[in-house]
This record gives structure tokens, C-alpha cells and sequence, in this order.
């Protein structure tokens, strides 16, 4: 009986190893399809080193990794969409360690500007807490995004000057699926990871956010002006 035990276990480790392999595999066939599709360079890699751009959420959990990497001109804009996960560690009661695992569809553009950190999220029980906690977000004239986002940069001016009115109510517009980040010349639009059909709606929604970035910014910050914290 031990010995069907013993057999048992070994066959579902490696049917779920097996599995693995087969959707990983499966994943990057269709993230290359859809690439050509979109006239975009895709490799199961990370060549370009996404990992090393300057996002807090790049910076999460215990360990990290970036793959399966698209990149080129969509639309007109200059994009880069990768797989993004990070881990955290838990050690239990017994002694044991375990994995926790997130995964994250990114898509990256840049824009002609140096822009101070910013992080863009939506408002929850987390946020909240923070908030009573004493660790505050910027606040803005329109209490209705106030209530939806929690904005959080060293620079408050730089903030308002990037989330003007109109900023403001494009967000608000905005699917809640998805996030933003700001930092120097780079704008990130990212959700929880995306099957490879549905990619389009991410992007579109980093096209728009970079179509949204007031004029002030370039004015203010763009090439040969002071680098903001």
C-alpha cells in the first residue's frame, strides 16, 4: 500500500511538471503569434533587461523575473510588453518553507521628459489602512479621484503637474484592472497576467495614458531641464 502510495505521488509531481512545461510552452507559441500579428520582436527571454527599469513593482517580494518579451513600434509608440512575476517567502509553523507566486502582464513606453516617481493605483482596504497609518498619498482638487486612487511620489508638484484635470478624468475611465507607474522617461501600464490574445486591450490603455500626459510636462521637464527627484 505504501509503495502505491509512493508511485501515486511520483506520477501527479510529474503529470504537474508536465503540464507546466506544456502551458509554458503553449504560452509562448501564441506570444509569438500574436507578435507577428502586431509587427512586434518577441523572445522567450528578457534581452533587454526589463528588469532593471526603474518601477517599484519591478522591485517586489523575495525574488523576481522577467520573460517572454515583446517589443518594437505599435501604433505609433514605442512599446515593450513582458511577463513580469515575483515571489514571497513563508516559513510555517513546522518549519517548512513555501512560495508564494504573482504574476503581471507589463507594457512599457517612454516619452520625451524626466519625471519624478510616481505610482498610480486604485484605492483599497490596504490603501486605506496606509492612509490611517500616517504613510498618506497625494491628494487632488477632485475629491471623486481622491476616493479612487491613491497616488504616492516624492514630488508633489510634479504629481500635479502630471495628473492635471484631464488626466484626472481619463483614469477615472480607466478599466480598474490596470495600474500605472512613472519613472524618468518611462510610463508602465500593468494588470495581473493576460492570456496572449488579450494583449491589445493593455497596450491601448498605455497608448492612451501616454496620450493623456499634459503638455506641461514636456514643457517643464523635458530635455535639458533639471532632473526632478
Amino acid at each position: 500500500m505504501a509503495v502505491l502510495l509512493v508511485i501515486l505521488i511520483v506520477l501527479l509531481v510529474v503529470g504537474g511538471v508536465a503540464l507546466s512545461y506544456y502551458a509554458k510552452q503553449k504560452r509562448r507559441q501564441e506570444l509569438a503569434s500574436v507578435a507577428r500579428q502586431l509587427g512586434l520582436e518577441y523572445s522567450a527571454t528578457d534581452p533587454l533587461g526589463c528588469l532593471g527599469l526603474p518601477f517599484a513593482l519591478l522591485s517586489r517580494g523575495d525574488g523576481r523575473g522577467t520573460e517572454n518579451v515583446l517589443w518594437g513600434t505599435w501604433q505609433s509608440m514605442p512599446v515593450t510588453e513582458f511577463d513580469y512575476w515575483y515571489y514571497e517567502e513563508s516559513t510555517h509553523s513546522n518549519g517548512n518553507r513555501s512560495k508564494t507566486y504573482y504574476r503581471f502582464s507589463c507594457a512599457v513606453s517612454e516619452i520625451e521628459a524626466f519625471c519624478s516617481h510616481l505610482t498610480i493605483d486604485r484605492e483599497n482596504l490596504f490603501t486605506r489602512l496606509a492612509d490611517h497609518l500616517g504613510l498618506r498619498d497625494i491628494e487632488f482638487e477632485s475629491e471623486e479621484f481622491n476616493r479612487a486612487f491613491n497616488v504616492k511620489g516624492k514630488d508633489r508638484k510634479f504629481a500635479n503637474d502630471f495628473i492635471d484635470a484631464r488626466m484626472m478624468q481619463h483614469l477615472l475611465q480607466v478599466d480598474r484592472a490596470f495600474q500605472f507607474e512613472v519613472s524618468g522617461k518611462w510610463l508602465l501600464c500593468f494588470s495581473k497576467r493576460r492570456k496572449p490574445l488579450d494583449l491589445i486591450p493593455l497596450l491601448g490603455t498605455l497608448k492612451q495614458f501616454r496620450d493623456q500626459v499634459p503638455r506641461v510636462v514636456y514643457e517643464l521637464y523635458g530635455p535639458g531641464r533639471q532632473p526632478v527627484g
